[in-house]
């Protein structure tokens, strides 16, 4: 099946959950990754059990804080 990933399209295995797909994405700090599919929010206690589906558009967001 096909996905995008931060918009460049992937071909991966039926059945992708969100917590494979930021290990087979590398994702350098997988503990501090917002995942958002079809541009919504997936709760991290949720990554396990999603399953990507064809066609869904997966974004890594990574949130700082800054300023004084």
């Amino acid at each position: 099946m096909k996905i995008t990933v931060a918009g460049t399209s992937k071909e991966v295995t039926e059945g992708l959950t969100v917590a494979q797909l930021i290990i087979d994405e590398q994702v350098e700090t997988p503990d501090y990754v917002t995942v958002s599919v079809n541009d919504e929010f997936v709760e991290s206690g949720a990554f396990k059990t999603t399953k990507l589906r064809d066609g869904d558009s997966v974004e890594f967001l990574y949130f700082m804080g800054g300023g004084r």
